[in-house]
């Protein structure tokens, strides 16, 4: 007889996926900058990938729904292995995220819903790092404080004059990978305590 998984076991499984999540992202991103050689991370757009000028727009469309599905589970693993409702909400909305992640992909580059998906998608992103750096106040102090500096350089980042959109978008999801790892690492971090205190 198979014994289900707790759900902290299940979440530190899923938190993975935030890292797959990435992965997959410019995985899919570098294959389909490769297949489009008038690319340029200093004049265009990332989405310019899978915009009408494009050669197989599909590729990049792809990598987004894919890595949509992984920020999903990694939402579902902050649900899971979270310490309050506070962290609850945090990894809610960072499901919704991940849904406006793949809509990008459903809605590219010369579509009417494509400029609201995207910038949704950053903004609730960012919202769900601010949550979850409160929900870390009282408990993880240097999860909190790198969070909320991660939020806070994110609203730097959009007043910045960058050269083009992709730079501005490339450094935002370096930020938001930057979060993953911050809070998978406060995590394992929290579930070693509770092993040695038991």
């Amino acid at each position: 007889m198979r014994v289900r998984s707790e759900p902290s076991t299940l979440a530190s499984k899923l938190s993975w996926a935030g890292y797959a999540a990435a992965i997959i992202y410019w995985a899919f991103t570098s294959a389909s900058i490769y297949l489009n050689p008038w690319f340029s991370l200093y004049t265009h757009a990332l989405s310019d990938l899978a915009g009408p000028r494009a050669n197989a727009p599909w590729v990049y469309n792809l990598g987004l729904v894919l890595s949509g599905l992984a920020a999903f589970l990694y939402a579902l693993a902050i649900i899971l292995g979270s310490g309050g409702r506070l962290e609850v909400v945090g990894g809610a909305y960072w499901s919704i995220a991940a849904l406006f992640l793949a809509l990008i992909g459903v809605f590219p580059a010369g579509t009417r819903p494509h400029v609201f998906v995207s910038t949704y998608f950053f903004f609730q992103a960012f919202l769900a790092i601010l949550i979850l750096a409160l929900a870390h106040i009282k408990r993880r102090k240097r999860v909190a404080y790198t969070l909320a500096s991660l939020y806070l350089l994110g609203l730097l980042g959009l007043a910045l004059p960058w050269p083009s959109v992709a730079l501005a978008e490339t450094y935002l999801i370096g930020l938001l990978m930057a979060s993953v790892l911050t809070y998978n690492l406060g995590y394992l971090a929290r579930r070693h305590q509770q092993a040695c205190s038991r």
